[in-house]
């Protein structure tokens, strides 16, 4: 008993130690794969229904209908930006739910006899699957990929050539640890010629790139607000109005029936807020952070000659990066001797529980021991400064390594 309080207070002392040093020194935040920090506008639309308009958008009094009315507002403003009609869009938890939902409910609902997909989807798109293929019986097919994880879309038309009875080709847009963008525009046009069902997981290309459903010819699309600085807790499914699905959640029949439960009135429009903000923002945002991915790529390579630049070099998503340093570093001891230097960075996906470990874009990659693999996130709030002192910190970390 005496042993473990002393080693319960040392671990408070050595955690409260490690905070107060973290807040000592001014962070710089290279994550925002991850997850982007809230921006004031949103905190500021949404704080009201925290407080004020705290009605239950069920309720046909006064404050339900005006907590209904701003559900529906952002149901329509993000149904135009996606050239979809309102009824299309179902607010849910995030990107984990609306790809579950999307994933399982068309195999139930639709006939699905066969899912094709990639062996480097996210977590929550592979488990899906991999719940369907236990507990349904669904044959899996994976397609090949390119040397920077793109889809090889003649393997995937051979894939869909083969009558193997109604299919669900799920394909994510942007990789979210290497940020490599496939050609959904393609891929919706293959499925379209071979009777496939087209699922598509755009929680990283949301709010960053433009998306329009009718010209993707798909049948399912997820986003994700904290993506885009928005709330954590919020995001939606697109699901084409052609098709019909039975609910995912039974109960009241919230959300066109299709996921009861009373709505989070207060992040469905923080949700509204970001996309609003992101959408009329995009193409300054996207210049300002591309130029900066550049700049780093090209600090990178004149400080560490042996770096191996895994993002496509011409498909790829504007706010990721991923790199593979010359480095004898434990992955977990340089992530560890970089956030104490102030630096927020990945190893790959944040949705592993804070576990460091091993992911599909590592055997993808299959980099040898002396490389270790990083993912740099960006968004419009960082600058060249925060570049060069990252350079700086890597330089002094890795080549002393």
């Amino acid at each position: 008993m005496v042993l473990y309080l002393l080693l319960f207070t040392c671990y408070l002392f050595i955690s409260y130690y490690l905070t107060t040093y973290y807040l000592s020194i001014v962070r710089i935040y290279l994550d925002n794969a991850a997850s982007t920090p809230l921006a004031p506008q949103v905190l500021e639309a949404m704080l009201p229904f925290f407080q004020t308009h705290f009605g239950n958008p069920s309720s046909v009094h006064a404050e339900g209908r005006q907590a209904k009315v701003a559900i529906e507002t952002a149901r329509k403003y993000i149904s135009k930006q996606l050239g979809s009609p309102p009824k299309s869009i179902i607010f849910t938890s995030g990107g984990t739910e609306s790809n579950n939902m999307a994933i399982k409910c068309a195999v139930r609902d639709l006939g699905i006899k066969r899912i094709i997909t990639s062996p480097i989807e996210h977590a929550c798109v592979a488990n899906a699957v991999a719940n369907v293929q236990t507990y349904h019986n669904i044959e899996i097919e994976y397609v090949k990929l390119g040397p920077t994880g793109a889809i090889d879309l003649i393997d995937l038309t051979l894939l869909l050539s083969k009558n193997k009875g109604q299919t669900l080709v799920s394909l994510m847009h942007a990789n979210n640890e290497l940020g490599t963008l496939n050609n959904v525009t393609k891929i919706g046009l293959l499925c379209k010629k071979h009777g496939a069902y087209f699922h598509s997981d755009t929680v990283q290309t949301i709010g960053h790139l433009p998306i329009n459903t009718k010209k993707l010819n798909i049948d399912f699309l997820s986003g994700s607000a904290h993506k885009m600085h928005g709330p954590k807790g919020s995001g939606f499914l697109y699901i084409n109005p052609t098709i019909s699905i039975k609910p995912f959640i039974d109960g009241g029949g919230q959300e066109r029936q299709m996921r009861s439960g009373t709505e989070n009135v207060a992040n469905i429009v923080g949700l509204h807020q970001a996309f609003k903000q992101a959408t009329q923002q995009m193409g300054t945002w996207k210049n300002d952070i591309e130029a900066l991915r550049l700049y780093f790529i090209k600090q990178l390579t004149a400080h560490f000659p042996d770096i191996i630049i895994n993002s496509d070099p011409q498909d790829y998503l504007y706010t990721i990066l991923h790199v593979a340093f010359p480095c004898t570093l434990d992955l977990s001891v340089l992530l560890f001797r970089l956030d104490l230097e102030g630096i927020s960075a990945s190893a790959g996906s944040a949705c592993n529980s804070g576990a460091i470990q091993s992911s599909p874009i590592s055997d993808f990659l299959d980099l040898d021991h002396t490389h270790k693999a990083l993912r740099f996130s960006f968004s419009h709030l960082n600058t060249k400064t925060e570049i060069d002192k990252t350079i700086t910190i890597l330089d002094k970390i890795v080549t002393s390594n």
